[in-house]
């Protein structure tokens, strides 16, 4: 990412994965390279996050398998939280667990009600190799979470239960996407 430019501004809009790919159900891989391509995935995820109008997007949500994330989302202050982390680990997920409406990118027009902590914490780096952590409370924290989740081949549907994701899995076999 250039220094002091708009995140996604020399970006290209990709297309999303969606639910049924195999991608999405793999481990991804470790970056090991920190250089002008991974510099251009970075920027490509925001780029296509802002066209979707998401608020997270993970790597293999444009077909590639590497452990990176982009995210500009809100805490429940409304506070902005802008970023990417490239092999990111959460190391703490806590507090107090929250059933709230969470949708997914690979699984547009639906939303379930899904369990998540209230706090989290990621370690990871930044796309020139930098160490980070990031603080993330209430709807950031899920998002957190839940990028966090694709990277190890989960989507928040695998975390819903009962009725809700008996009623989710109906609604991804009705999707014109779903299978």
């Amino acid at each position: 990412m250039r220094q002091g430019s708009i995140p996604g501004a020399h970006g290209r809009v990709r297309p999303l994965t969606l639910l049924g790919d195999p991608v999405l159900r793999q481990p991804c891989a470790e970056v090991t390279e920190f250089g002008p391509e991974l510099a251009r995935l970075v920027e490509d995820l925001f780029a296509t996050m802002y066209a979707a109008e998401g608020v997270g997007l993970a790597a293999n949500q444009v077909g590639e398998s590497l452990r990176v994330f982009v995210y500009d989302c809100p805490d429940d202050e409304d506070v902005r939280h802008l970023g990417h982390l490239v092999n990111p680990r959460l190391v703490d997920a806590d507090g107090v667990v929250i059933r709230g409406p969470e949708g997914c990118l690979s699984l547009p027009g639906l939303e379930a009600g899904t369990e998540r902590y209230d706090h989290a914490l990621v370690e990871g780096f930044t796309v020139t190799g930098e160490p980070v952590t990031v603080h993330g409370t209430g709807f950031f924290a899920r998002c957190l979470q839940h990028e966090c989740d694709h990277l190890e081949g989960r989507v928040y549907a695998d975390r819903v239960q009962g009725w809700r994701k008996r009623r989710l899995t109906r609604q991804v076999a009705r999707a014109s996407w779903g299978g």
